[in-house]
């Protein structure tokens, strides 16, 4: 008898740097979502969708659950509510190599306000932890509630990744596929590349700086040559932060730009020109209007 086909949604949820972006994009199979030791890295819900022969798995990447300060953080927490609401199975990544935190143990309450998902816990980074690290703290996830299963994976290596695949998949509903075969994610090209010009200027900067960062592309042209031209903005919150992102005699700005062009190349599959602005949009993350502008 055939098996039925399975398709529905997995949301990862955990503290911040626990590997939940880099466990969506290696479940994909590309970079579908940007990452970074920074927290709310995160600023929107991207769905990296992986194929199977016998289901689809849409993994729907949100931003962290947190305690907001700003309008943004308001919205960012409204959009994980209403995500966390719909989808099939929410997945709490918990780090094989740290102790279990008040962090880990808050989130794991929140999954409460959740009833209709199925539970799973995944257990990351056990390619940075020892056997015995890894069997004490599946011992303390177990404490935390009944889970629909447990799971210890590496993103990095790949280590028991198909295993969390089936695993998923099996507490999924019946379904057609959700997708067409050959999409990895719902994110526009232009979308896409903003997060990774993002990415690049989040690398290395001071810690009261990544919240003030948005990023936007404003045009694109394909010249007689066939180069294709991108013009894009970064936008801070204040005058002082301009200063930061592009650095002495413009050496940030330009480090940025080319790491970001790389990206964006390999997402491509072509050579690009990037042309890239630093704005100021005053306290952007608190009033409305530029955060509409902005896309949140």
């Amino acid at each position: 008898m055939k098996s039925e086909h399975r398709a529905g949604f997995v949301s990862f949820v955990g503290r911040p740097n626990v590997g939940k972006s880099t466990l969506t994009n290696a479940l994909v199979g590309e970079k579908v979502a940007i990452t970074s030791p920074k927290p709310q890295t995160t600023r929107k819900t991207i769905r990296g969708i992986v194929h199977r022969a016998d289901g689809q798995l849409i993994i729907v990447d949100t931003p962290g659950i947190h305690r907001p300060r700003t309008l943004l953080g308001e919205r960012l927490n409204a959009l994980v509510e209403a995500t966390l609401g719909d989808v099939d199975v929410i997945g709490l990544c918990v780090p094989a190599n740290e102790k279990l935190g008040p962090g880990d143990r808050f989130i794991n309450d929140r999954l409460d306000d959740f009833p209709r998902a199925k539970k799973v816990a995944i257990l990351t980074k056990v390619d940075q932890a020892t056997q015995s690290e890894i069997i004490d703290q599946l011992t303390r996830i177990g404490t935390l509630r009944e889970w629909d299963a447990v799971v210890p994976i590496s993103a990095v290596t790949a280590e028991q990744l198909d295993v969390l695949a089936d695993v998923l998949l099996g507490l999924m509903p019946e379904s057609p596929p959700l997708y067409e075969a050959e999409t990895t994610t719902d994110e526009s090209e232009d979308d896409r590349i903003a997060e990774l010009i993002r990415e690049a200027a989040l690398d290395g900067v001071r810690d009261e700086l990544p919240h003030s960062l948005a990023a936007s592309v404003d045009d694109r042209e394909v010249r007689e040559d066939g180069l294709l031209e991108i013009y894009a903005s970064l936008y801070v919150e204040r005058d002082s932060q301009k200063g930061i992102v592009i650095g002495k005699g413009g050496s940030r700005l330009r480090d940025v730009g080319e790491r970001a062009r790389h990206e964006i190349e390999a997402l491509l599959g072509r050579r690009i020109y990037l042309s890239l602005r630093v704005k100021v949009a005053k306290e952007w993350q608190r009033d409305p209007k530029a955060l509409g502008r902005l896309g949140f």
